[in-house]
């Protein structure tokens, strides 16, 4: 058998192999089809199973909750009987003198409806008063009732009975009716002394009845109603169950919890939904046989049935429509790809047939000129970070800068002031000579802290001495190797930004320090500082500052990364009228080893 199956299996695959893409495509596309729709159609019959068995368990839920909600005003109707008469009457008359028989009369009459008696017995089951009047049998003991029981019993409760024949009282009409008895233990007053008693308030057993019957559950289900310990209150079939015609899991059905069970009893499965009647122990059971939901099931079924045939069958058909489009402009595209292959470069590639092969077609002729377009853009882009150096190098001064600086000189020489003319021209001489430093991007860390130092200098003598400043670097590192101007804009940033517009005296430092094999190079000043949203702005295009150097923030942060790569760069912190600290990240490396790294390219 497995040999036969493997020779199935091998012709067709080798029919698959060797078989046009018109055939290709439609069995392919067609096989993908019915296996997607069987799928959506098991996925789409268990769902609607799913979601039938959630309403009818939900459904039923509701059911029962408004047969308990029903049954819970039905009864606290009978409780507030039970509750006026005892404690708007019995309590408030002593019966050794008083009578309470017009206030039980007065109760039974708004409520006879739902009541067939109201009656006072004393402890030793004597009827003390009765509504509506009516004589106790001779052979009846009350005291004997499981009623009476219960009362004197747990006398701080409300005790309801199940259903049983009225037979305490003569009825000279033979009526016989059935009730539920409430019955509670009370205290009687007899000249002034407190003695017990039993009240009894027997409502109408076809109140609950009615309740329970008038709730659809389908066609063969029902409700019943059963006490704690699984004794029938009320159940459809009553009477064939007293008879042991048939059967009902009462005693199971008082063990569950509240809420929707599966049960199979019998032989059959059902739904189990119960709640639970809270101060009664009584609990109410929905009862809906399984096989109702199974004839959904099929009906649903049926139905995904026949719109799966008719959803494969239009699928068959526009796949061999497809199939067949697709095929001829396939085979001109495949012409004018072997073509290429062959350095054809200009051959006419075939635009035609469904948009997707005449997308393909374009894509397939686009080829070439995006090769070159993509040689282009290389070129491109070498240009434009060698353009990027250039820009850099050549915007090391602001040319406002110099202006002013010279402005300055003039000014000092014109009064007299040649100390400080001198200072000004000798910093300026050798701020000049760093920044050239013989067209090189990279120099000593030692250069650059010379050349931050200078321009300190010359700025410090403009504003006359407004602030201070203090270079921080250790001997041992000034021998690393830092960019060329990196830190005199940053520097420039923090005056104009942050000391401009200062009243008290400012402060610049530069802080020079490794860490983890990086040099970092901090300017802190004590200026205005700046709000957060400023911050994430500085090393972004939003930043629309035209004060300070030509070079800028971004311009060293870009050029930091250019040269080191996308680890390192600039990191601001800032805080409005706590200063800014603008921190540089680069590589530990020495001057020496960057030159020797540089000529071994």
């Amino acid at each position: 058998m497995k040999r036969i199956l493997n020779f199935l299996l091998e012709k067709i695959r080798d029919r698959y192999d060797h078989a046009s893409i018109r055939y290709i495509i439609s069995f392919s596309f067609t096989v993908i089809a019915v296996v997607g729709m069987l799928i959506v159609g098991v996925s789409f019959y268990l769902k609607s199973i799913h979601t039938t068995e959630t309403m009818v368990l939900e459904n039923n839920k509701a059911m029962i909750e408004q047969v308990n909600l029903n049954l819970d005003s039905y009864l606290r109707n009978m409780m507030k009987v039970s509750d006026g008469i005892y404690y708007n009457v019995i309590k408030r008359k002593d019966l050794a003198t008083e009578n309470i028989d017009k206030e039980m009369d007065l109760l039974y009459e708004t409520n006879k409806s739902s009541l067939v008696s109201i009656c006072l017995f004393s402890e030793y089951g004597e009827v003390i008063a009765a509504s509506p009047i009516a004589q106790l049998k001779s052979s009846i003991d009350p005291r004997n009732s499981e009623w009476f029981i219960s009362a004197v019993d747990r006398r701080e409760n409300l005790h309801f009975s199940t259903p049983h024949v009225q037979n305490l009282f003569v009825d000279n009409n033979y009526k016989y009716r059935w009730v539920v008895s409430l019955s509670r233990s009370v205290e009687l007053t007899y000249d002034g002394k407190i003695v017990p008693g039993v009240l009894l308030v027997d409502m109408n057993f076809s109140g609950i009845e009615q309740i329970c019957k008038n709730i659809d559950m389908g066609k063969s289900g029902y409700v019943y109603l059963i006490d704690g310990n699984g004794e029938i209150i009320y159940h459809p079939r009553q009477q064939l169950i007293y008879s042991n015609l048939i059967q009902e899991n009462t005693k199971e059905s008082a063990t569950y919890e509240d809420g929707n069970h599966i049960e199979e009893f019998l032989g059959e499965k059902r739904i189990i939904t119960v709640k639970t009647v809270g101060y009664t122990g009584w609990k109410i059971v929905g009862v809906k046989p399984m096989n109702e939901l199974s004839k959904n099931y099929i009906q649903v079924g049926i139905f995904a049935i026949f719109i799966l045939i008719a959803v494969i069958f239009i699928l068959v058909a526009v796949n061999i429509f497809v199939s067949t489009r697709i095929t001829s402009p396939i085979r001109s595209l495949e012409k004018s790809v072997n073509d290429l292959e062959n350095g054809i470069m200009d051959v006419d590639i075939s635009i035609k047939g469904s948009p997707e092969i005449k997308h393909l077609g374009k894509a397939i002729k686009s080829m070439v000129k995006n090769m070159r377009k993509l040689m282009d853009d290389i070129v491109v882009e070498q240009e434009a970070k060698r353009k990027s150096e250039l820009n850099a190098l050549q915007a090391q001064i602001n040319p406002h800068f110099l202006y002013n600086t010279l402005d300055s000189i003039i000014w000092m020489i014109e009064n007299e002031k040649y100390d400080g003319a001198v200072v000004m021209v000798t910093a300026l001489a050798r701020l000049f000579r760093i920044s050239l430093s013989k067209g090189k991007n990279i120099i000593s860390l030692r250069d650059e802290l010379e050349h931050a130092k200078n321009y300190l200098t010359i700025q410090n003598i403009r504003y006359k001495n407004r602030f201070d400043y203090y270079i921080e670097a250790d001997e041992s590192i000034l021998d690393l190797a830092c960019i060329k101007l990196v830190i005199q804009p940053l520097i420039e940033n923090a005056i104009y930004h942050g000391m401009e517009f200062m009243y008290g005296d400012g402060e610049i430092v530069v802080k020079a320090y490794t860490k983890n094999e990086t040099l970092y190079i901090d300017i802190i000043d004590n200026g205005l500082g700046m709000t957060e949203e400023a911050v994430n702005k500085l090393l972004t295009n939003e930043s629309n500052s035209k004060k300070g150097s030509g070079i800028g923030l971004r311009n060293v942060n870009e050029r930091i990364k250019l040269y080191f790569g996308i680890d390192y760069g600039l990191d601001i912190y800032s805080e409005p009228d706590e200063g800014t600290t603008i921190r540089i990240r680069m590589p530990k490396i020495t001057y020496s080893e960057y030159l020797l790294k540089e000529e071994n390219r």
